[in-house]
């Protein structure tokens, strides 16, 4: 019986854990996704549930496996960043997957920025904001002084997605998009790994660095022990940083400059057209650079926006005693837009200096709105204050186009007041909401792929001011 040659894609977001397979046009032929309970670490913080995830990973590359028509050719890893799984000699591992919110001891912050430069000139040579955890070397810094014996038994510290292609092939890498982002160890300016890195031991803990476009045979050992029952999968890549991947496929596709907004948890505003050195003043309002998969910089911005919406939204239908989803069918409303603007200044929205920066919606009266739909509009506004904000810092001259991918690019009211913030730019939702999971792929395509990628893979929708 005929195949179909596809590619499992494991794309593992902060909530949404999800596992693709492409066809060769990049078509999603079957997919499977879930919200995973949270676990708790030592200190009693939140944190990934590394068992149930590699309980889900199993289960789901088992009913993957189980579609007769399907070949699997490769599969390849998408997965937030910021965070590291420390694993032993043997390959297991030693610490919780730490929350990148995790609160961070302010004296040991202090003593490495004063060892190292002061949080400015650091700051900007390695990219990276002050944002403690969210800083993955900082995490190792912090076992290596508070937890001496426990960063003595590391074997290997494997960003996320590194450590999922770790289960699938026992193969240990570093890979540059997920070193990249945020993690205080990349000095940009000399393109390698800042001296720190390299005087207090932790490069010792980091494998080699290799090509994005990495694979190796697959030799699936989930919890430490080879496993039956799981689809034939010939190789796996090293995996990618998601925002990063998320890029891929609007780099391969436009070659005029660009921003894209790359909407989840995060809205990360993304210009890979933007070389300019950060400045001080970026560097307070949360800009950073990501790194491509080609490995040059990408000037970023971002704010906690996909979290804030969430949770605003929860906090609306309990007053209005409404499903929450009922937003996904509240429309843009010009009237009501001129409404509430003429209800009161707009306020002054918190910039994004902080990670976890909230709208000024959170500090708003519910009763001062009629309906849900009021509401919901007054916090979408908010928010496009925040987003607006956020990416005029990355802004550069030359951009056309502002590209909307993720969960807001569905949202109609997001795009409408969107396109109302940047009238002389055309804006676009891009219907490829799976961009971190097909980038991820296009990373390999030439080891499980026959075909050309498709030059219509983004299709595009495009939303005038007004």
């Amino acid at each position: 019986m005929p195949t179909t040659a596809v590619i499992a894609i494991l794309d593992v977001g902060k909530t949404n854990k999800k596992l693709f397979l492409f066809d060769e046009s990049y078509n999603t032929v079957w997919e499977t996704s879930d919200i995973l309970d949270e676990t708790k670490d030592e200190d009693g913080d939140p944190c990934e549930d590394m068992n149930g995830l590699q309980t889900w990973i199993t289960e789901g590359l088992r009913a993957a496996g189980k579609i007769a028509e399907l070949d699997i050719r490769a599969i390849q890893f998408s997965a937030y960043g910021a965070s590291f799984v420390h694993v032993n000699d043997q390959g297991e591992a030693l610490t919780p997957l730490y929350n990148y919110l995790k609160p961070y001891p302010e004296k040991l912050k202090k003593r490495f920025y004063d060892r190292y430069g002061g949080e400015l000139t650091f700051s900007m040579l390695t990219a990276s904001p002050v944002l403690g955890n969210l800083n993955s070397g900082m995490q190792l810094y912090r076992i290596k002084y508070e937890k001496k014996d426990l960063f003595a038994k590391i074997k290997y510290s494997l960003h996320l997605p590194q450590w999922l292609s770790w289960l699938m092939t026992g193969k240990a890498a570093s890979e540059i998009t997920s070193i990249g982002c945020h993690t205080n160890l990349w000095n940009f300016s000399q393109n390698y790994y800042h001296e720190w890195v390299l005087r207090e031991g932790i490069l010792d803990k980091l494998p080699p660095i290799l090509s994005s476009a990495t694979i190796y045979p697959v030799r699936p050992r989930i919890k430490g022990r080879s496993l039956s029952g799981l689809p034939a999968i010939g190789v796996a890549g090293i995996g990618l940083h998601d925002s990063s991947a998320a890029m891929i496929p609007y780099l391969e596709s436009f070659t005029d400059p660009f921003i894209l907004i790359s909407t989840g948890t995060w809205c990360i505003s993304m210009n890979p057209f933007n070389d300019s050195p950060l400045t001080s003043w970026e560097l307070q309002h949360d800009c950073l650079c990501y790194m491509s998969f080609r490995g040059r910089p990408v000037k970023a911005s971002r704010i906690f926006a996909g979290n804030e919406h969430d949770q605003q939204l929860e906090r609306i239908a309990a007053y209005f005693q409404k499903d929450k989803n009922q937003y996904r069918a509240v429309d843009f409303n010009s009237a009501l837009i001129v409404r509430l603007q003429s209800m009161d200044v707009p306020a002054i929205v918190n910039q994004p200096g902080s990670p976890v920066s909230r709208s000024v919606f959170a500090h708003r009266e519910l009763s001062s709105f009629d309906s849900f739909e009021m509401a919901y509009h007054r916090l979408m506004m908010d928010i496009l204050y925040q987003q607006q904000a956020s990416t005029r810092l990355i802004l550069s001259d030359g951009v056309k186009s502002i590209f909307v991918d993720g969960g807001f690019a569905s949202n109609r009211l997001y795009m409408h007041l969107l396109a109302a913030a940047f009238p002389s730019l055309a804006i676009y939702a891009a219907n490829l909401a799976r961009a971190s999971a097909v980038g991820a792929a296009i990373a390999i395509h030439d080891h499980w792929n026959t075909r050309s990628i498709p030059a219509d893979i983004i299709e595009l929708t495009y939303f005038k001011p007004g």
